[in-house]
């Protein structure tokens, strides 16, 4: 049984405690000294009083006396070794209870209140939308006032019960549009998602596989994506790529990174790198002395370099380096690996990770070669998919010199292109500036030649010059992104870019246009039959893109290039042409199951091609026509073995200036096991998820 003396006796000790909390609560100037305590303690005496604001000799004894009761009530507390007080447990549950009845008695004083995006409850102000409106929408006075006077009787005529920022902004640009006003609308919408589509990114967030990083990066890209689209963008070449005219790849990050950059790694490690005040938890290392340093410092600048491109990393001179600190072929191989495998969490700004490729020289130090590819073979072997790559430079060797290794390479999935000349993956060419060993290319932008074609009426000569129309305005909005990327850049936002490339003062940024449904385009829709008289009108589009790209280059001071390369934009402009034209225009149209990109070439087919073979002297024309590069994918069946790749890529290094060696490898979508053998289930967990 209770004593109902002693109950009574407790329940009068809780009552009285409850009292004294509120008296202290009482005080405007001890609940600041708990906020001050909750955001920045722990704090010294001093330090406390100065922050509440006693600043005098006689307000002393007042600061002395409200820290008293607060240390009475245990609100504070005082640590006796370090001499600094922090708030408590029931000082935070006090300090809360605060500003709920703070903001409970605002709501129910009957006045209109506003949660603002700042995270803070405040009076309704008809001030501070003119404010807005002249300083965000560059309104004129008189028009803001009347704007603002329309919105305010809307206000008090729903008398909303949760009043937001942001549905006021959805008020004022109701009026704004309601009175013709878009242009002030765009400036002053509000960007963001719709909460469907944040849940629905929560439900299916099994199919991120970024973890969290990559719910931000697609929600944030988002939101960049509408500004340059809405904003940004002139409007024409806005509609061009909505219309499917054009495609912009990667349009959440069009303005903040480059798309692919050239790098010499040699220079960077040895000059080492300066990120100034950025990245303050990365660490700064010291000169290289060792193999180990320079494993650690590869690591580093991979990783870093990755987070400043799109697309792909090229970096240079990888071989020289090596050559001056291995001290032998199996510490190089076996360090290699650790640093590839250290560094392979490249950031991931778009559906694949940035690419991170070696340029590796054939004709000089092979053993040191060897070593690097055995390295290379390793990591892939430990990486379902790959997120380093070799470009492969012939110039001064023989394919056949390593054709037995990167046969292997490629047949577990490795990222490998054979070249003659500086370039990505993806084919483009590096522009080259003087006295600069750094590039940058801006690549994301891809004109739809079969959408030309449809619209010109079979017209060969109409098509040219609607493709001469619609570069000249693309290529103006590549220029304002050049300055727009070199702006942001100059600031901060691409650290290892500003600090180390200089590309900016050099001039060596290059404007790229690509162009995909070429063959589809003259062939299939302009009606032109695949022979002499065909293939050169496909020489005369592409001459065209090339006169009209230079010529536009020189009148804006940039270098402007044309490629026929991948795009991510084909399905794309399959689906919206279908839609236009019908889906069966378009299937008649194509060749495979979408556009097509530069060339493709069957490693079934290189027994019967030779260098006078109609597909190999089309791609060295067409490649020698074009400025920028020709992606050529020679392609391998999924079940190709070692002995059949060595003899395809040796045949093509003697055929062809440059090709890129493809061949899907199959992986568990479960696990990440990968082997050529596997098919329908995975050996290792069962699964049945296999993904090329």
């Amino acid at each position: 049984m209770i004593d109902p003396k002693k109950s009574g006796g407790i329940l009068q000790s809780t009552s009285k405690r409850v009292r004294m909390i509120f008296s202290v609560m009482a005080s405007p100037n001890r609940i600041d000294i708990l906020r001050i305590l909750n955001s920045k303690g722990p704090l010294t005496y001093s330090e406390l009083k100065s922050l509440a604001g006693f600043k005098s000799k006689k307000e002393s004894g007042k600061f002395a006396y409200h820290l008293r009761k607060l240390l009475r009530q245990s609100l504070v507390a005082l640590n006796k070794s370090e001499r600094r007080y922090t708030i408590t447990n029931l000082g935070k549950l006090v300090l809360s209870l605060a500003r709920q009845i703070e903001e409970r008695s605002i709501i129910e004083s009957g006045k209109m209140y506003v949660r603002t995006s700042h995270e803070s409850i405040e009076e309704f102000n008809s001030h501070k939308i003119i404010q807005s409106l002249v300083r965000e929408g560059s309104l004129p006075l008189e028009l803001a006032q009347k704007i603002t006077e329309e919105v305010e009787n809307r206000i008090y005529k729903y008398q909303t019960t949760y009043l937001t920022g942001s549905l006021i902004r959805e008020m004022v640009n109701s009026v704004l549009l309601e009175h013709g006003h878009e242009e002030y609308r765009n400036k002053l919408a509000r960007l963001g998602m719709p909460v469907f589509d944040i849940q629905e990114m929560l439900t299916n967030v099994d199919n991120i596989d970024n973890g969290a990083q990559g719910l931000f990066f697609k929600s944030g890209q988002t939101i960049f994506a509408e500004s340059l689209l809405l904003n940004a963008l002139p409007k024409d070449v806005a509609d061009s790529h909505l219309s499917g005219d054009i495609h912009i790849s990667n349009p959440g990050i069009w303005s903040l990174l480059p798309d692919t950059i050239f790098f010499n790694i040699k220079e960077l490690i040895e000059d080492g790198i300066d990120l100034k005040g950025k990245f303050l938890g990365v660490s700064r290392l010291a000169t290289i002395k060792t193999l180990d340093n320079l494993m650690s410092s590869l690591s580093m600048i991979v990783s870093l370099a990755s987070k400043e491109a799109s697309r792909e990393i090229i970096m240079d001179g990888l071989v020289q380096l090596c050559a001056k600190h291995a001290k032998n072929v199996t510490e190089l191989e076996e360090k290699l690996v650790a640093a590839l495998v250290t560094s392979s969490t490249s950031s991931k700004y778009t559906k694949e990770p940035t690419l991170v490729s070696f340029r590796i020289e054939l004709g000089a130090e092979p053993k040191l070669v060897g070593a690097i590819l055995n390295a290379y073979k390793n990591y892939v072997k430990m990486t379902p998919v790959p997120q380093v790559g070799l470009i492969i430079d012939y110039s001064a060797g023989k394919v056949s010199d390593v054709s037995q290794t990167i046969s292997e390479i490629i047949s577990i999935g490795g990222k490998v292109l054979f070249s003659k000349d500086e370039t990505s993956y993806s084919g483009i060419t590096r522009i080259k500036a003087k006295n600069s060993t750094s590039s940058i290319n801006l690549q994301s932008l891809t004109i739809n030649l079969p959408r030309l074609a449809f619209e010109s009426n079979k017209d060969e000569t109409y098509f040219r010059a609607r493709l001469a129309l619609l570069m000249k305005p693309a290529l103006a909005a590549m220029s304002l992104r050049k300055k727009d990327i070199s702006d942001l850049t100059r600031r901060g936002l691409n650290p290892v870019l500003a600090a180390n490339t200089q590309y900016m003062q050099r001039s060596s940024v290059g404007l790229v246009v690509n162009l995909v449904g070429l063959k589809e385009a003259v062939f299939n829709i302009l009606g032109y039959s695949d022979d002499k008289e065909g293939r050169d009108i496909i020489y005369k589009v592409l001459q065209t893109a090339v006169d009209v790209a230079e010529k536009k280059g020189k009148e804006m001071g940039d270098s402007v290039i044309v490629t026929m390369t991948e795009s991510d934009g084909i399905a794309r402009f399959s689906s919206l042409d279908g839609d236009k034209y019908g889906k069966m225009s378009v299937l008649k149209s194509l060749d495979t199951e979408f556009y097509s990109q530069g060339v493709l070439v069957l490693a079934s087919e290189m027994d019967s091609l030779n260098a006078k073979s109609e597909k190999i002297a089309d791609a060295n024309k067409t490649a020698k026509i074009l400025n920028g590069g020709l992606l050529v994918q020679l392609r391998f069946e999924r079940d190709s073995k070692v002995e059949e790749i060595k003899k395809a890529i040796e045949k093509a290094g003697d055929l062809v200036g440059s090709f890129r060696p493809s061949k899907d490898v199959p992986i568990c979508g479960n696990c990440g096991f990968k082997d050529e053998k596997l098919f329908e289930k995975c050996p290792s967990c069962k699964s049945p998820y296999i993904i090329s």
